[in-house]
């Protein structure tokens, strides 16, 4: 890939983000004018559930740092990224992050957090082990992924216990209704759990060591999740939910215990780090401690310092990120060990990583600096006048902060490194604009508060506190009083400690953090993880199996025995005893039965006669089917066994070769005898209960009134007078949708499991019905040419059936609203016609004569689905909500056409595809079992193909 392939995807991502940063910035005057701009999507309006997306003060502030930050990024990685890595990925990584964490801040609904929350989780699993052939990378990913999933679980229980309590989800009226959750019994229960929740997603104590192990990310990643979006996620949900969850001391231990453990721990961990990626995690490990003690001491004052920090932490902390990554990027090291003197070579970063250090220091007239003296001054009503073990914490903590912040800059001094990996110089002019801008707002913060920061701090307050905003001050300048004092403390001492460690204690030497060095987070997790699949294993060997049939037994017991157990009231079940049938229908149910059974038979033996008796038993339900009027299930019933019966036969080569009939061998065992008579009883009970529950809820006298609900209702609301169809794509389109999403599931993990098994290109290149593909000997028999030659007539008469057919198909397609057909039975009937082009001109001949690309059948499909949906929603009605057009045309006259048309054209792609996604690959599987030779068989991987002959 040239480089200049990075510049599309970089430009894409970054206009997007550039406009979403314009819309956000164009909401401040009308939340500044006390509105809440929100979006409400109906979803499920009978069950209360809707799409809520809303923006107040708070989530404005946090939308204009993922997309500000965002598109800073966006930049950087274009210079940052090499033209090796598949960049557009990348990209598309990054903006589906940016997408769920919108979600996030935007929520208006708990639920809906919850799933945006989860969605943070999963893409940040990708970005994370984004260079998948590195191990850390992929260890790093599933460690995050791991811990912030199982808090996100917690989450939830917590929401639904917050929901029950307070009467809904919507975010307003759980905030409205803190008061009653507070006194409920289930508070400390929904604390605990929501609490869980935002630990684990901002790395605090005791969940804190997944943030350093995805440091194995790229910078730019890092820069993003891990300063101003991810890990800020949980500070943001703590900050949300203070009205309804604050001001209890349960809240106060609970959350402050977690977050100054962090913040010292954090800050402790740091100052031994030997990579500056290291050293920042520990250092954002600190501060969102810092910024949790902040929400936990429970003021109001506190709650307006912690979104300040958050802000300013963000500024600061992206761009020391990037200055890292500039750094590893023009020296090829971020070892602390072997980097010093970097100012000479490359000054402009140099000056740019002090500034930012300075800012996470708490220098005076950084941003850094007014936030924490605010954390000072809220930390000194801990615990009254008696108690100041809050402030000794705070203050050691900004001491801390003073060291690590010398460590990090330390590399940009001294001597000039000169055994590097590369020769250190400047990046490119734009791979330094965003820390250059980032530092910029660094100093203007700082020296113009009020000016640049006041009014979006009072917004982002007013929104958590309500009108009721305390009074504070961003003056750079308080006077001469105790958090200033404790600001000098800090810096003064943290400078002196670092040049007593770095002198007398051998910081340059040291390689392990001391006192705390066997306190090791992530070894505990690894131990744990390692106990589970011990456990996971050992359950496996007790009870698992590798064989079909004892997992298949198992299910069947169960099926026959909780019905009759749990399900079967006390007198039985009022079955109605069914009069009048038929003795013919009877006569067809008994040779259906009879298929069945010799089916089952047969399958010991012959496995092709069993899949034609099978195919008997399909037959016996299509005729019952149309007996019963229902020729929708006939016609998709009889499509449905033409196709499977194809795909069954392909995959045939791959079961293993079964031993000759008992009468060939001799009587079998007594113990097989009686294994088999087991099964046998126990597949005939699990038949027969199917089948009465099944009549018992046919029998249902409340059945016809949803029978007549249907009908009554398919023509007039949803515009078609097939209710079949109508119910499919209409009434029940989201279940429909649901349906075909994991039949192209399901295709796509067929593909993949057998991709690895596809045989090369020149062990496939000769079409099937070529002579010279047999053995000349074979070749040469006048049986063998006669049917050649027959087949090869019959194939090009076959071939003209493809658009007959596809007229066929179309036809079905079009009449399915209201008359038996529809996009299910039209996309089987066209899979068929190019199965029966495949069967007679083999795989190559139709793939590069008809050129069908599965893939892109199965995602236009789904989007044409999905898309109805959109549509519905876009209209302002629920997902799904089918509407008539009527249009009058020329010659046709007035045509009604139903926008559950597009959504049963996305059924009929989505069906094609996978049929033939599923087909393509069988069949190259038979192609290879047949002509790839042996080493090459070999080289496929472990699978034994048995051959043909022991097959029947």
């Amino acid at each position: 890939m040239p480089g200049g392939s990075r510049d599309r995807p970089a430009a894409v991502a970054g206009i997007a983000s550039l406009v979403g940063l314009v819309l956000a910035a164009s909401q401040f005057g009308a939340i500044a004018g006390g509105t809440v701009p929100t979006l409400r999507l109906a979803w499920m309006p009978a069950l209360g559930l809707e799409i809520i997306l809303r923006m107040d003060g708070l989530a404005w502030v946090f939308t204009m740092l993922v997309f500000g930050i965002g598109m800073l990024v966006l930049l950087y990685a274009r210079y940052y990224m090499s033209w090796r890595d598949p960049v557009h990925r990348f990209y598309a990584y990054v903006m589906a992050f940016m997408g769920a964490m919108l979600g996030v801040v935007l929520s208006g609904n708990l639920i809906q957090l919850v799933v945006f929350w989860e969605l943070t989780s999963a893409t940040s699993f990708l970005l994370i082990g984004f260079w998948q052939e590195r191990n850390d990378a992929r260890r790093g990913a599933r460690m995050a992924f791991t811990v912030t999933t199982i808090g996100g679980l917690c989450l939830l229980a917590g929401v639904l216990l917050l929901g029950h309590i307070a009467g809904s989800y919507e975010l307003e009226k759980v905030l409205a209704a803190g008061n009653i959750i507070r006194a409920h019994a289930w508070y400390l229960p929904a604390l605990v759990l929501v609490v869980l929740g935002a630990l684990t997603k901002s790395a605090q104590f005791p969940f804190h060591f997944w943030l350093p192990h995805a440091m194995a990310a790229p910078t730019p990643v890092s820069s993003y999740l891990h300063s101003a979006t991810m890990v800020k996620a949980g500070v943001f949900l703590l900050i949300r939910l203070w009205p309804a969850l604050a001001g209890t001391p349960e809240w106060s231990w609970i959350v402050g215990t977690a977050g100054v453990c962090t913040m010292l721990l954090g800050a402790w961990f740091a100052i031994f780090q030997w990579d500056m990626k290291g050293l920042l995690a520990y250092s954002t490990i600190s501060h969102l401690g810092l910024i949790t003690v902040l929400v936990s001491i429970g003021t109001q004052l506190s709650v307006v310092a912690a979104i300040f920090h958050v802000m300013n932490h963000a500024v600061f902390k992206a761009s020391l990120f990037m200055a890292v990554g500039i750094v590893d990027h023009e020296t090829g090291t971020r070892d602390m060990r072997r980097l010093r003197g970097l100012r000479r070579a490359m000054p402009h970063t140099a000056a740019l990583a002090v500034v930012a250090s300075a800012a996470m220091a708490g220098v005076p007239l950084m941003n850094g600096f007014l936030s924490k003296e605010m954390f000072f001054s809220a930390t000194m009503i801990v615990g009254g006048s008696d108690n100041w073990w809050m402030s000794y914490a705070a203050v050691a903590t900004g001491l801390f902060s003073v060291v690590y912040s010398l460590r990090f800059i330390s590399v940009f001094f001294g001597p000039l490194a000169r055994d590097l990996p590369e020769d250190p110089h400047e990046p490119a002019r734009w791979m330094r604009a965003p820390i250059e801008l980032l530092v910029l707002l660094c100093i203007a913060i700082g020296v113009m508060p009020e000016r640049i920061v006041g009014h979006v701090l009072a917004l982002a307050a007013r929104s958590v506190l309500g009108p009721t905003v305390p009074d504070y001050d961003l003056a750079v300048w308080h006077g001469f009083n105790l958090p200033v004092m404790m600001s000098i403390v800090a810096l003064i001492g943290g400078t002196g400690v670092y040049l007593l460690m770095r002198k007398r204690f051998g910081l340059a030497e040291r390689d392990r953090v001391p006192v705390l060095h066997r306190v090791k987070g992530a070894q505990m997790y690894e131990n744990v993880m390692t106990r589970l699949f011990e456990g996971a294993n050992w359950l496996v060997r007790l009870a698992g199996t590798r064989r079909l049939q004892p997992h298949l037994l198992v299910m069947l017991a169960a099926f026959v025995a909780v019905p009759l157990l749990l399900a079967w009231p006390p007198g039985g079940w009022p079955l109605p005893v069914p009069h009048g049938v038929d003795p013919l229908l009877s006569l067809l149910w008994l040779i259906g039965a009879g298929c069945a059974v010799a089916a089952a038979w047969q399958a010991k033996y012959h496995r092709l006669a069993a899949l034609a008796l099978v195919g008997g038993t399909g037959l016996v339900t299509c005729v019952t089917f149309l007996w019963l009027s229902a020729p929708d299930l006939a016609l998709t019933q009889l499509m449905v066994e033409t196709v499977t019966t194809v795909l069954i036969l392909l995959g045939l080569r791959w079961l293993p070769a079964r031993r000759q009939p008992a009468h060939l061998t001799g009587a079998l065992p007594v113990s097989t005898q009686w294994r088999r008579a087991r099964d046998a009883a126990i597949a005939v009970a699990g038949g027969l209960v199917l089948a009465a529950l099944s009549y018992a809820v046919l029998a249902r006298p409340g059945l016809a009134t949803m029978r007549d609900f249907f009908v009554l209702r398919a023509l007039p609301e949803g515009g078609g007078a097939n209710v079949v169809n109508v119910l499919l794509v209409d009434f029940r389109g989201f279940d429909t949708l649901g349906e075909i999403t994991v039949l192209s599931a399901v295709a796509l993990t067929v593909y993949a499991l057998l991709r690895r098994f596809r045989p090369a290109p020149e062990s496939i290149a000769i079409p099937m019905q070529q002579a010279s593909d047999v053995d000349p000997a074979i070749a040469q028999r006048p049986g063998r040419q006669a049917r050649d030659g027959y087949l090869m007539v019959q194939g090009v008469y076959l071939r003209f059936l493809l658009p007959v057919m596809g007229v066929v198909a179309v036809y079905f397609f079009m009449r399915g609203h209201n008359l038996p057909g529809g996009g299910f039975v039209a996309g089987l009937i066209f899979a068929t016609t190019l199965i029966v082009q495949y069967m007679v001109a083999g795989t190559e001949w139709v793939e590069a004569r008809i050129r069908l690309r599965p893939h892109r059948w199965i995602a236009w499909g789904l989007a044409c689905s999905c898309g109805t949906g959109v549509g519905a929603w876009l209209a302002g009605y629920p997902f799904l909500t089918s509407h008539t057009a009527h249009v009058a045309l020329p010659v046709l006259g007035e045509l009604h056409i139903p926008s559950a048309f597009v959504f049963d054209l996305g059924v009929f792609l989505v069906v094609v595809g996978t049929t033939m996604l599923v087909l393509v690959a069988l069949a190259h599987q038979s192609l290879r079992s047949r002509r790839a030779p042996p080493e090459a068989s070999r080289a496929a991987g472990p699978v034994d193909i048995p051959p043909a002959k022991e097959i029947q």
